[in-house]
């Protein structure tokens, strides 16, 4: 059975970072985009990182392009973008591809998924959330438009931990 600690992908800065390590950790995997009008969820995001990080909770953010090309940067830029004005901490990957042909094997493991709220099928837009247990297991999956610190968001992670 493939799990999230199946996976290694390359960091925002380039290293090769095995998803092993979060094993035992509840985490939130979320395609992450700079120019898109959820973007202030970043701020969202980075407040449930601080506040149950101690817990063993990560919010895991993945740079994508694919949705109205609202993430054109480099990765350098999306770091300093999302340092400077979010100071965002939490681990941040390489852009990759979350649907089509160029769908990176993560994405194709968590959209096949049927987790609720919001089912299996394609990324719908940027800041799709999926939580994911201790175990690596999906255990939500969470719309775009759903605040990361939502009472159902919050909810499933608390549950999770």
């Amino acid at each position: 059975m493939t799990t999230l600690h199946d996976f290694t992908l390359k960091t925002i800065d380039g290293q090769d970072k095995s998803l092993k390590d979060f094993e035992g950790q509840v985490c939130l995997v979320v395609n992450v985009a700079s120019k898109c009008g959820l973007t202030p969820q970043y701020e969202g995001l980075q407040k449930l990182h601080d506040s149950l990080e101690d817990r063993g909770f990560a919010v895991l953010g993945f740079p994508c392009n694919q949705f109205g090309g609202q993430e054109p940067g480099t990765e350098a830029e999306i770091q300093s973008f999302c340092s400077t004005n979010y100071g965002v901490t939490f681990p941040m990957f390489s852009k990759l591809e979350v649907n089509g042909d160029g769908r990176h094997p993560l994405y194709a493991w968590l959209t096949a998924e049927d987790a609720q709220p919001d089912g299996s099928g394609d990324i719908a837009w940027n800041f799709a959330k999926f939580v994911i247990g201790k175990d690596g297991q999906v255990v939500a999956r969470f719309a775009p438009t759903a605040a990361p610190t939502s009472e159902e968001v919050v909810s499933a992670i608390e549950g999770a931990l």
